[in-house]
């Protein structure tokens, strides 16, 4: 009931002085309609008796004041009592006053209060009355107030139809309450239609309640229709607002703005929702410590914020508020209940770190790293182990040479000075550094003046220690030229004391020596050729030979360092030409390049001049010799020079004149690549030349593809020669035929490929035309050796001082001459290109088989006389064919089926 304010108990003040003038105001006021309100005889203070519809009558008043202290209006019409009551008579009223303090403009409305034991009484002595009037059967909704006191049963209102006028009617009810849970709460009397209540009744658990009325007559007959009848529980204050919490638990940072949020608390209450019972008011009872007053509560909304900016957790940390909540908009009489809020001050870095002392002092022996000479401690009042404590050392000056570091020890939140590189005390006796500390987390104070950050002096007093000699610089260069006669003497490595500044007292002893060309005087370090050097040597490196000293004092302390002798170059080494093999594939290629090297210097490098020292006219003739940079000259052939390999001298002259000759041995190729000139290489010999030239080779690979073709062309050509057939067993599987044209007297052959049968020939024997084995001279005879795996390959026909003629086959010639080449060496230039040729041969443009090509036959048994079935099976001439009768076992039964009948 606060939200009445200080308006209300102004116009309180205002009506009790007016209070003798009131019935004349009520006449000069406009009076609303007046309201009846049904109470007990005897009323409790500060109870609920009814609500009056004020919008109804004046909607702008915002002054609202009743005439009977003893009684109060709310600004939602509801009406309460202030004391305790007791109504002698069995009616009073009262006045309530609406005026609106703008315009001036009041309104009055008449509140009857009456006994409900009048309202009995008055209801049964107008029985006969109540029937002989027309009344109505659709009666206004009745009410009744939760946890009513009684007396019971309680008069609620009393229905009644119309109809009654005419017929005797009996008044009956059913729904929640009467035939449903709870039951037999309400009654109504079957003759007069009273309805009445038997009990109090809680509104948070039944807000009202959805009944049936019925009117019937005595033989059953009903006039009405059923009537809807609604009972609403009036809603009494009668539950506490409780908090949602009962301790409540915030933080705010120290040093906050006024005005801050805290934290929000919030209620609830089980009464009536938008009325003054659930209407709630927040605030703080009492905060402890109690002064200074430093946080507010917002009465609706619950939030607390505060009121001041000099929170300081270093101060206190802590504080405790005890917050209360009330309903009836915070009226006195409102139910209230209260709860405990913790605010916990948080920490931000408002106080710098300070060092304990101003001054220290301590000390480190010389060469000593990686130690710990001193601790330092600062005084933080911020929160320990937190960003706003931890501090960061820093050495503001004197560490220049980075000789120093200072860093934070986690546990103790100490500075810890450590020295990272030696100290020299010949050097330095004393070091004075100057350290600052800061913290993690930023300051937050206010930086509008200068930040005043603490220091600390340090005074790092150096010990001197026998260290022994030093060898500065470690590595230490002598120059000799490599030419310089044995027993040249040079300055060696020096050391020196550091203390006395001297190399006087020290002894140099060599640890290390690769190639033993120096001796190394004990005494002074100098050194004395024993060798001859060589700055060219494999163990040396960009012209530097290296040996390791050991230097040490009279006290057995050393060091140690390198020696590195500088080799100045002389011209004692020509240029050379690493490759001495070169290849030309002719005709891809036209020459070659030759690329010359110079051990020496460049000074004594290039440029390179080549020249061709051969006194042979016959190589001045066919080669060309021309440079190309400093190092580099390309050797060209000229006049069609024929395939074979050539050797040529070759003289290169650096730029001082010195020179050296390399024999060179030029490959002339038939090839595409130079990696496969060792495949085809045609060595160059004595005698007569027999040269493959492309046509011929190109006859081979197409030769290669009609092998099968040309199975039975012996049979067309003229026999010149008796032949020798030798059987061979019929037990060989897995094996084919060839046989080759007739071509020219020649010796005895023996062909075989894999799965082939094997024959000799006479001397008058046909040549051949196709795939061949490797031959093998023996007397007379050349053997063709059978080849396993399906290769095929070109007999190497060596003959005795003859040339044998492989004629045209698919338009390809080859010349080849006796004892040329051997068989390894035309086994390798034949292979890879027969097998791609024959592949090639065996499909056309489409990918598709030929309609000729190889076909393999497997073994099919024995007794086989027939002929070839193959593209040339028709015979012209049946003479020479008697090797037919000595076929292996496939072919003959494969003849048999397929020979001519």
């Amino acid at each position: 009931m606060a939200a009445l304010g200080p308006a209300r108990s102004w116009s309180r003040a205002l009506c009790r002085l007016l209070l003798p003038t009131l019935t004349i105001l009520t006449f000069a006021c406009d009076a609303c309609k007046p309201v009846v309100l049904y109470v007990p005889s005897k009323l409790d203070a500060e109870k609920f008796i009814g609500r009056v519809n004020l919008d109804e009558c004046f909607r702008s008043a915002n002054l609202i004041h009743s005439s009977d202290p003893d009684f109060q209006v709310l600004e939602d019409g509801s009406v309460y009592t202030t004391n305790a009551v007791l109504l002698s008579s069995q009616k009073r009223e009262f006045i309530v006053l609406l005026l609106n303090t703008e315009s001036h403009e009041e309104k009055t409305i008449s509140v009857f209060l009456e006994t409900q034991i009048k309202v009995q009484e008055e209801k049964h002595s107008t029985e006969q009355l109540l029937r002989r009037s027309k009344r109505r059967w659709a009666p206004i909704p009745c009410s009744m107030v939760e946890n009513s006191l009684g007396p019971f049963p309680l008069f609620l209102q009393q229905i009644q139809s119309d109809t009654a006028q005419n017929y005797t009617i009996y008044y009956s009810i059913s729904g929640p309450g009467v035939d449903q849970e709870p039951r037999n709460l309400f009654y109504v009397e079957r003759d007069t239609g009273n309805l009445y209540c038997r009990g109090p009744v809680d509104r948070e658990q039944y807000e009202s309640f959805q009944l049936v009325a019925f009117a019937t007559t005595p033989d059953g007959y009903t006039p009405e229709l059923p009537l809807p009848l609604v009972i609403k529980v009036e809603d009494e204050n009668d539950n506490y607002p409780i908090f949602t919490e009962t301790t409540y638990i915030f933080t705010v940072f120290e040093n906050c703005r006024v005005g801050t949020t805290v934290g929000q608390v919030c209620a609830t209450d089980n009464d009536e929702p938008d009325t003054m019972h659930t209407r709630l008011r927040y605030s703080i009872l009492e905060q402890q410590p109690a002064r200074p007053t430093l946080f507010t509560m917002h009465p609706s909304t619950g939030v607390i914020t505060t009121t001041s900016s000099q929170l300081d957790r270093e101060v206190l940390d802590t504080y405790q508020l005890k917050i209360k909540v009330q309903d009836m908009d915070g009226q006195h009489f409102g139910l209230q209940t209260t709860a405990t809020c913790i605010i916990n001050i948080g920490d931000v870095n408002d106080n710098l770190p300070a060092f304990t002392r101003t001054s220290y002092v301590t000390s480190v022996e010389e060469n000593t790293v990686d130690v710990e000479i001193l601790r330092v401690t600062v005084q933080d009042k911020d929160l320990a182990n937190t960003a706003n404590w931890r501090a960061n050392y820093t050495i503001l000056k004197g560490n220049e040479n980075g000789r120093f570091k200072i860093i934070t020890d986690p546990q103790t939140n100490e500075g810890v000075l450590c020295v990272i590189k030696p100290l020299d005390y010949e050097e330095t006796q004393q070091v004075t550094l100057e350290i600052g500390v800061t913290n993690e987390a930023p300051y937050t104070r206010d930086l509008t003046s200068q930040l005043v950050t603490s220091t600390a002096t340090v005074t790092v007093m150096v010990k001197n220690q026998d260290e022994g000699p030093e060898c500065r610089p470690p590595t230490q260069t002598v120059r000799i030229k490599e030419n310089a006669p044995v027993g040249t003497q040079s300055d060696g490595y020096k050391a020196y004391d550091p203390e006395t500044r001297s190399n006087s007292g020290i002894r140099y002893r060599k640890l290390s020596d690769p190639r033993g060309w120096v001796t190394l005087d004990e005494n002074s370090g100098s050194i004395t050729l024993l060798r001859n050097l060589d700055r060219e040597a494999d163990s040396i490196h960009n012209g530097v030979y290296s040996i390791t000293v050991l230097a040490s004092d009279q006290n057995g302390k050393s060091c140690t360092g390198t020696l590195g002798i500088i080799i100045e170059d002389v011209n004692d080494n020509g240029p050379f030409i690493p490759r001495t093999v070169v290849t030309i594939c002719k005709p891809t290629m036209f020459s070659a390049e030759i690329v010359a090297v110079d051990p020496d210097e460049p000074i004594n490098g290039p440029p390179f001049d080549f020249s061709l020292e051969s006194s042979d006219s016959e190589v001045q003739r066919l080669w060309r010799l021309t440079r190309i940079n400093d190092t580099a000259a390309r050797l060209s052939y000229q006049n069609d020079p024929p395939f074979g390999s050539y050797v040529m001298p070759v003289r290169v002259t650096d730029r001082l004149g010195l020179s050296s000759v390399t024999s060179l041995t030029v490959r002339l190729c038939d090839c595409v690549t130079p990696a496969e000139c060792d495949v085809r290489s045609m060595e160059r010999q004595g005698g007569g030349a027999v040269r493959l030239g492309p046509w011929a080779i190109l006859a081979i690979l197409l030769g290669v593809a009609l092998l099968f073709c040309v199975l039975f062309t012996l049979v067309c050509a003229a026999s010149r020669a008796t032949r020798e057939v030798k059987a061979l067993p019929d037990d060989l599987a897995q094996q084919n035929l060839i046989v080759s044209n007739t071509e020219a007297p020649g010796d005895d052959k023996v062909y075989s490929t894999n799965a082939f049968t094997t024959h000799t020939m006479g001397v008058s024997g046909q040549g051949t035309c196709g795939a061949v084995g490797s031959g093998v001279r023996n007397g007379g005879q050349e053997t063709i050796e059978m080849v396993k795996g399906g290769q095929q390959t070109v007999d190497a026909y060596r003959g005795a001082g003859h040339v044998h003629t492989l004629d045209r086959c698919r338009g390809g010639h080859v010349e080849m001459e006796n004892s040329r080449y051997t068989y390894s060496e035309w086994h390798n230039f034949t292979q890879p290109r027969l097998g791609e040729k024959v592949h090639l041969c065996d499909q056309d443009d489409n990918h598709r088989h030929a309609a000729d090509y190889v076909l393999p036959y497997n073994y099919e048994g024995r007794g086989s006389a027939a002929g070839s079935v193959g593209c040339c099976s028709d015979r012209q001439d049946e003479d020479g064919l008697e090797f037919l009768d000595h076929l292996e076992p496939k072919f003959r039964t494969l003849a048999e089926v397929c020979m001519e009948r």
